[in-house]
């Protein structure tokens, strides 16, 4: 793995893998849902989409036909932090995804009109109406996100974005917000795979050398914020098959040697990742009063990183009940720490993602671009495991009682909606009792 900066600020890395066929191209920009402004939610996800509707030299969807025409997989995802493309090819197509992304990094504004604008607005809509507003608990982390952030926070709102916020917008506006932040000195460039190191540079050179660097945004990020202290609580029906319990929480912010992040996945781990977490065998094997239970991480910069975890509860269960049994499962372990075997599974198990994340070209691509935007750092990569065998017992005990038992304080619950029939049939029942309606 080599790194070099081009004389506009583009980070390259580079690392070969001779002989197996495949080249990962992977381009970061320093750009998410944080760098947006508080009543202008959505602009990254906007361009996510927008970066995919031709440049000067490539049509509308070009980038995706002319790629898949040649057996590649690409896309784009946007985070709080970042948004990244990406494209997995058949080595001999380097040449082509290079140039698509250079194109694209130089020439969107010629295609950045009124027309596509709009066009993109109603795509991100339907996005959401599919993934968000017409799936059960589909926006519950949106739900959440007030229990531990204040609004003007970074992390005060969801990359999908606010459909209001997109259609007040300007198109004046969003092509500011792009000039702000895609540009050379904003992006890094990572080129994993079947390519030699020093044609990779010169190709890297040779497409996106001649792009002006601009003037990158200073990064200021807020101070870590306290685990939540006082009982916020949020309670919603909804069309939704089961009642749900949801647990938010402020972590500590991902850094490259985070003890305190490592030890906090760990503990995460042991207690709500999977078949065999203590919350899963409680809950479901055990009471059998939850459907599913589990906790996730989500590492973040910004000050802190977010936690949510997760009950559905079995119909007819009393949810309060639920909530105690969660609260017991937390307090046993911050009082007891982990068992010598629950911490070498959950190490194993973090070894096998990391390397699940290694096994491809993509993968390293991608990981490889997240350690040298997020830590300026893309050798950060290779301290991933020897930071996680290094986390003691102790350290994980001490994480559960600091940061994952103040998610009890955070909570958001939705019950189902009681259905016109529901309804209907209580007040008939009521009145057999001969009870007032």
């Amino acid at each position: 793995m080599t790194s070099r900066v081009l004389d506009n600020g583009l980070r390259v890395v580079v690392s070969p893998t001779p002989g197996s066929g495949v080249v990962a191209v992977n381009l970061w920009y320093d750009v998410g849902s944080r760098h947006e402004q508080p009543h202008r939610q959505g602009f990254a996800h906007l361009f996510e989409h927008l970066m995919f509707q031709g440049s000067r030299h490539v049509k509308s969807g070009d980038h995706f036909a002319l790629l898949q025409g040649h057996g590649a997989s690409l896309n784009a995802t946007t985070s709080f932090d970042r948004t990244n493309y990406f494209e997995a090819m058949p080595a001999g197509v380097l040449d082509l995804a290079l140039w698509l992304e250079a194109d694209r990094m130089a020439y969107l504004d010629d295609v950045l009109t009124q027309e596509n604008f709009e066009n993109q607005v109603d795509v991100v809509a339907q996005e959401r109406s599919q993934r968000m507003d017409n799936v059960p608990y589909g926006t519950v982390f949106e739900k959440a996100l007030p229990l531990i952030f204040d609004p003007e926070h970074p992390y005060g709102h969801l990359p999908i974005g606010n459909m209001q916020h997109l259609a007040d917008a300007t198109l004046a506006e969003v092509s500011a917000f792009h000039a702000r932040h895609y540009m050379p000195s904003t992006a890094v460039l990572s080129i994993v795979g079947d390519v030699e190191e020093s044609a990779a540079f010169a190709k890297a050179e040779m497409y996106f050398g001649h792009i002006d660097g601009g003037e990158p945004p200073k990064r200021e990020l807020p101070p870590t914020l306290p685990p939540v202290g006082e009982r916020r609580r949020a309670d919603f029906s909804e069309e939704v098959p089961a009642p749900g319990v949801w647990f938010a929480s402020r972590l500590p912010a991902d850094a490259p040697q985070s003890r305190d992040l490592a030890a906090v996945e760990l503990a995460n781990a042991i207690v709500g990742d999977g078949e065999t977490s203590r919350l899963h065998r409680r809950l479901v094997r055990q009471d059998e009063v939850a459907l599913a239970a589990g906790m996730g991480i989500n590492p973040l910069i910004a000050g802190n990183s977010l936690g949510l975890g997760s009950v559905r509860v079995v119909p007819g269960c009393d949810v309060d009940e639920v909530v105690s049994a969660v609260e017991e499962v937390l307090r046993t372990f911050a009082t007891d720490g982990p068992t010598d075997g629950e911490l070498a599974v959950a190490r194993a198990q973090a070894e096998r993602d990391w390397l699940d994340d290694m096994g491809t070209a993509a993968g390293r691509a991608d990981a490889i671009s997240g350690c040298a935007m997020l830590y300026d750092d893309p050798e950060a990569l290779n301290q991933r495991l020897p930071l996680l065998r290094s986390i003691t017992a102790a350290e994980v005990q001490e994480a559960t009682q600091t940061w994952l038992l103040p998610c009890l304080n955070a909570q958001v619950r939705i019950t189902p909606a009681e259905t016109a029939s529901d309804a209907e049939q209580d007040r008939t029942s009521t009145a057999e009792l001969g009870g007032a309606e």
